[in-house]
């Protein structure tokens, strides 16, 4: 076993025991060791494997997480980034404890729901989700927006986020997830009346305009997809760039999806592409493509839960 692995080992035998103070009762289904949720389909989703090229960092980061927790477990952003840590190894479940436990102590702190929120989605519990979403909606709405950090900095390290933008994008994909398009594009309206980075802003025109095109809203979709400029520089968010150009009929669907091999991207790609055919009349292909995302396991990534969703309502039908 490398050291690094002997380090998360002991980690993840600490870190339950730090928790146990905690008064309130959380929601989350049972599960076995090493299963962190269960898809929307039935199958196990397990803890993923991390990349052995950034392992090593993830499970540094978290060890001093935890060491900063150890002198002053009372502080709201101690608290964030030890959960934020922990979920970046794929311990969901008790990033979910570690929030629970920043908003017993803070709950005045519209973060914890926050980021809870933001786990509850990794889990497939979209309706625990929301309920947070909108608790942090409610406390944030009086106090001026801020720019969140990235546990995961772009190259530029510059953050491309904010609190507020981060909670109204999250919520409107809760209510994506579960098909409920209406609500969806409440929130992605809340959004753009924000100040935003690029990166940010075509991020929410993408699911906004998905959800429009589901609700058959033809014009909006046009008058949306018309404000993307080709040439916008992005630090991160370039996928969804891609996938409006695809859109538009600028970008090839089937080229852009063979031109990355990076797993998130392509999952976002996977879904993004096959709702280009749903949205076109091609259902069967859309349906095809959809699979192939869901097959290729990458489920704590959004475009993968989308798919999962999509057949999910399928199977229901």
């Amino acid at each position: 076993m490398k050291k690094s692995s002997i380090i998360r080992l002991l980690v993840f035998l600490t870190v339950p025991l730090l928790f146990l103070s905690c008064r309130e009762t959380l929601e989350l289904p049972h599960a076995p060791a090493g299963v962190q949720a269960y898809s929307l389909l039935g199958d196990t989703l397990r803890t993923p494997l991390i990349n052995s090229e950034v392992y090593d960092e993830y499970n540094a980061n978290l060890l001093h997480a935890i060491m900063d927790y150890r002198v002053d477990p009372e502080d709201p952003e101690v608290i964030i980034w030890l959960g934020r840590r922990t979920a970046y190894l794929g311990e969901y479940r008790e990033a979910v404890r570690i929030f629970t436990e920043g908003k017993f102590k803070h709950p005045e702190d519209p973060r914890m729901y926050r980021h809870r929120g933001h786990r509850y989605l990794t889990l497939r519990m979209f309706d625990m989700a929301i309920r947070d979403f909108e608790t942090a909606e409610s406390l944030m709405r009086n106090m001026p927006d801020q720019i969140e950090p990235d546990g995961l900095p772009n190259e530029a390290g510059i953050p491309t986020s904010t609190l507020k933008s981060n909670v109204w994008y999250h919520k409107g994909l809760a209510h994506y997830l579960k098909g409920d398009f209406e609500r969806a594009i409440e929130q992605y309206e809340n959004v753009l009346a924000l100040e935003l980075t690029d990166d940010m802003r075509i991020a929410t025109i993408y699911w906004y305009y998905m959800a429009l095109k589901r609700l058959g809203k033809d014009i909006e979709a046009g008058e949306l997809l018309a404000t993307v400029d080709p040439e916008t520089e992005l630090l991160e968010n370039d996928v969804y760039l891609d996938l409006l150009l695809v859109f538009r009929g600028i970008f090839d669907a089937e080229r852009l999806k063979e031109s990355t091999s990076d797993a998130l991207q392509n999952a976002t790609l996977g879904y993004g592409i096959g709702n280009w055919h749903y949205i076109n009349g091609r259902e069967e292909r859309a349906i095809q493509v959809w699979h192939e995302v869901y097959d290729g396991g990458n489920w704590p990534a959004f475009g993968f839960i989308a798919a999962e969703a999509e057949l999910a309502r399928r199977l229901a039908l």
